[in-house]
């Protein structure tokens, strides 16, 4: 469930697939309700929140609608079978209602009344076959696991066996491995049964010509262009081949053009490509591992000077999202997958985005940015720029004096600070270990609370200017601020306390009111239809 905090900050956001915000003022109609349920299970789960207008800028205006939720809860369940729960809160001192949606079950589309329903900007229409086609396919098996009818042992390349072996062994550290023939070497790979070869196997080892036949859209294709105005690609590649001979060129093509940035500490000189190949790599394997062999697409790589985006056809599996990526990966093509980790090129079966955050972080550049994946293609965004170079040597400097190496998840804490925006419940557990580091700074408590880069991070950098106005006026220079405003005017409502601390939240304002109220000096003044105003007590006039 959202907190009162989180709804707050929704408030100036922009409505998406799985959020849906509707006044309900006085009524909200059952069939209505039903058919957003529907529509937002079918988009994986999200929330229905009535008492607050849909038009920005958003106001909680409160509603009557569904008086007994409980009721209203076993309606739903009874006609959606799905277990809907809704929450009931008083913000600001009006009601609303939370209705929180889960996921439809994996490979089946949830539907009301014989309409599959999806939303669409402020509309709810239906879903496509080919969207419903894809949900009922979220069931199948590994594809990569079943028998290519027609393919035989002697359609696998040579060249693509030998490095398989060479990296296998690399790994394992087992002589029996070079020794061994060719059919117990895809045996133990799981690569063929009884002489009969899988997909996986066409895809890692097969003869072009072969793949070809038949599976034409296993296939790398790399363009480049100057610029993202440029139409026409300035080269373009198609790499249709076993994908362990095309590995090393696909990286050798990119790094032809991977310009180097030089970021000077003192005497020394780090050299940072625009491109990591770790994190290159790591990307295209996820790429391979992940995408939809059923669908007609291929992986496609497009390179521009400082930016690299890499496609595979097929959306997330159910459950996995942008924002849950590092944690929750799952490969759609497990046998190969677990090639690639025999092989040495993953650590483990399916995983490899905490990976490509750490390295990204770690070079102070941008985040790798999954936001424009849809439900056909994953579609992942490398930005080549180091955006704080102060950042990156403020990492360095504290390593290296800590003895320190930082966690994927104090990376990501660390940079979700630094540029100003609301931490992630997941990494919360790690902000007393990075402020007892002296790396960040905390200030107020529970829902107040303020997180910013430590003193120390400006006085580096030599911008202390900049940590004074991040950490803002005390608890006590802003009540006074809220006083001296009421003695010019008379009667203020809220709005204008919000204009005068444009960083902080509501129920932060809220909470400096509330102290000055308690401690006498101010009060809330009820206008019916208006919702009332502050003044001062008259005993201070």
């Amino acid at each position: 469930m959202l907190t009162d905090e989180e709804i707050l900050q929704l408030l100036n956001f922009k409505e998406k697939k799985n959020l849906e915000f509707k006044a309900a003022k006085d009524e909200f109609s059952s069939e209505k309700l039903m058919q957003y349920c529907v529509a937002i299970a079918n988009e994986r789960g999200g929330n229905l929140i009535l008492g607050i207008t849909d038009k920005l800028p958003r106001q909680i205006i409160g509603t009557k609608a569904f008086p007994d939720k409980d009721k209203t809860e076993r309606s739903l369940y009874d006609k959606l079978h799905l277990r809907i729960e809704i929450d009931e809160r008083f913000i600001e001192g009006r009601r609303i209602l939370i209705v929180n949606i889960p996921s439809r079950p994996i490979g089946r589309p949830l539907e009301y009344n014989g309409k599959y329903l999806m939303r669409v900007g402020e509309s709810l229409l239906p879903i496509s076959s080919e969207q419903i086609e894809n949900i009922h396919k979220e069931k199948q098996l590994d594809f990569s696991a079943n028998v290519c009818k027609g393919v035989t042992v002697d359609n696998l390349s040579a060249d693509a066996i030998a490095e398989m072996r060479r990296l296998w062994y690399k790994k394992s550290k087992n002589p029996q491995m070079l020794e061994m023939s060719v059919i117990q070497l895809l045996k133990d790979a799981e690569l063929i049964y009884e002489n009969e070869v899988t997909y996986a196997a066409l895809i890692l080892l097969g003869k072009k010509s072969v793949i070809g036949r038949f599976l034409s859209n296993s296939e790398v294709i790399f363009e480049y262009r100057y610029n993202e105005i440029q139409i026409e690609s300035s080269q373009r590649i198609d790499f249709r081949d076993a994908f362990f001979n095309i590995y090393d060129k696909v990286w050798d093509t990119i790094n032809l053009r991977n310009e180097v940035e030089h970021i000077q500490e003192g005497l020394f000189i780090r050299d940072i490509p625009n491109f990591n190949e770790e994190v290159v790599r790591e990307s295209l394997l996820n790429a391979v591992c992940h995408r939809d062999y059923t669908l007609p697409g291929s992986i496609f790589i497009k390179q521009y000077p400082n930016t690299l985006i890499i496609e595979n056809p097929g959306g997330f599996l159910p459950g996995i999202t942008p924002e849950n990526i590092i944690y929750s990966q799952a490969p759609r093509n497990r046998r190969i997958a677990e090639v690639f980790q025999k092989c040495g090129l993953v650590e483990r079966s399916g995983q490899g985005a905490d990976k490509i955050f750490r390295n990204s972080i770690s070079e102070g550049k941008s985040k790798p940015d999954y936001s424009k994946s849809d439900a056909f293609n994953v579609r992942l965004f490398l930005s080549g720029q180091v955006e704080d170079k102060f950042f990156l040597k403020f990492l360095e400097k504290v390593s290296e004096e800590k003895q320190k190496l930082f966690s994927i998840e104090e990376l990501l804490l660390l940079d979700v600070i630094r540029e100003g925006k609301s931490l992630i419940p997941e990494y919360k557990n790690n902000l007393e270990r990075l402020k007892n580091l002296g790396i960040i700074e905390i200030y107020g408590r529970g829902k107040g609370a303020k997180y910013i880069l430590s003193r120390s991070y400006y006085v580096h950098i030599n911008k202390k200017g900049i940590y004074t106005r991040k950490r803002g006026l005390a608890s006590i220079e802003k009540r006074e601020l809220i006083l001296k405003h009421l003695r010019t005017n008379p009667k203020v409502k809220f709005e204008e306390f919000s204009q005068i601390f444009p960083n902080l939240t509501r129920n932060q304002v809220y909470a400096l009111l509330r102290k000055l109220r308690k401690e006498g000096k101010i009060e809330f003044v009820s206008v019916k239809g208006n919702f009332g105003y502050w003044k001062l007590k008259e005993l201070l006039i």
